[in-house]
Order: structure tokens, then sequence, then C-alpha cells
């Protein structure tokens, strides 16, 4: 018999939170491994329980949303993450997916969605409909018309959102256990890539393309 999946539960709202976990426990080949109603707690859930899925509220108290993911990625980057949230998904979800994310649903789904997304997620798969899908199929027709951001890899988009708060390489350094000469290159790397001379540059093109939380 093969073993159930095992989801974990970050979300808020008490009420939300304890619909999804009555809906998962229902299924047959689901049982829910674990709960978060912060932020902080869901990092510290997806870094002390095994999970297959954690299905993630993208906004939460205490941390900011992009934040979250590319935490919880670098604690546990074989965790399948799907964010599930009420936000639009032409602002998040192809910069939650660049972090790494393997499916982006809203909350506007029918219960029978989330546990099809949730399965799909377990096969090693990612889930994604409607206009997110439509977002990720305009990218994939060319990239002219990309913006720089998107043209980066999942490092370097990682490491642009940490230039942009204003984070001095050595901060940057010590969070993602990098070298200072690594830090460094990667900010030459980065400048180059997105045609900024600055981190204040960075700063301006994040917050115009709504990357900051």
């Amino acid at each position: 018999m093969r073993a159930p999946i095992r989801v974990g539960i970050a979300e808020d709202h008490a009420i939300t939170r304890y619909a999804l976990v009555r809906h998962i426990g229902m299924q047959d080949d689901m049982v829910v491994a674990g709960e978060a109603g912060n932020g902080a707690e869901a990092v510290q859930l997806a870094r002390s329980v095994e999970m297959d899925v954690l299905v993630l509220d993208l906004m939460m108290p205490g941390t900011g949303a992009l934040d979250v993911v590319r935490t919880i990625l670098a604690r546990a980057p074989r965790l399948a993450l799907l964010v599930f949230t009420n936000f639009p998904g032409e602002r998040y979800a192809l910069n939650v997916l660049r972090l790494g994310a393997s499916g982006f649903l809203s909350k506007q789904c029918q219960p029978d969605e989330i546990t099809l997304a949730i399965r799909t997620l377990a096969q090693g798969r990612r889930y994604v409909r409607g206009e997110v899908a439509e977002l990720l199929a305009t990218q994939a027709a060319g990239t002219a018309l990309r913006p720089p951001h998107e043209m980066l890899t999942r490092r370097e988009f990682q490491l642009m959102l940490h230039f942009a708060r204003g984070e001095s390489s050595a901060e940057i350094a010590r969070k993602l256990s990098l070298s200072p000469n690594s830090v460094s290159t990667y900010r030459s790397t980065l400048l180059k890539k997105m045609e900024v001379k600055t981190a204040s540059e960075l700063t301006h093109y994040a917050l115009v393309h709504g990357l900051l939380d």
C-alpha cells in the first residue's frame, strides 16, 4: 500500500485552516502532518516536520510573503510548496514560482481542486491554472517582452531581492551561507543583467514591479 501524502497547512485564519485540515483529513491518500498560523511557524514547520506538500497562505502575520517562500525553500529545498492565496496571480505568481514554489492556487477554487493540486505536486509536477497558466504561456512564447528580472536564475533573483532591500553584502553572505566574494560577484552580474548601476536602482526597479512586500 502506498504511503499517504504528508500535507502541512500554513494559514493564519483559524476557520480556513480548520476547513483545510478537515477536507484533507477526509482524503484516503492524505494525512495532515502539521499546522502553522503565521510565517515564523510555517518556517519552523518546514524545518522540523517531514512533509511532501506544504499548503501556504501567501500573506500571514510576522514575515513578508516572498521572504517566507524563500526561507522555507532554503530550509527544505525538496518540499513541494503550494501557494494558496486571495492575492492576484499577475502580481505574485511568477515571483513565487521563480523562487521555487511548485504551485499557485486561488482561494476561490473548489475544494476538490486543492486536493488535485496537492496530488499533482506530490507527483513532482507543477500546478497552475487560469490566469497564472496564461502568464506562464506568455512567458514561454518569447523572451523579448519579458522584464529583466524574469531572465534571472532562481539564485540571482533571490540575491536581487536582498540587494533591493538594502542589505549589505556581509548580511547577505551570512543569511545565504555564501562567501563575501561570491556575493560581490553576484552583485556585479546582477547590475549588468538588470542594466542598472547601483543597488538603489535595483530597489526602485523592485518597487515598480511589485517584487518587494
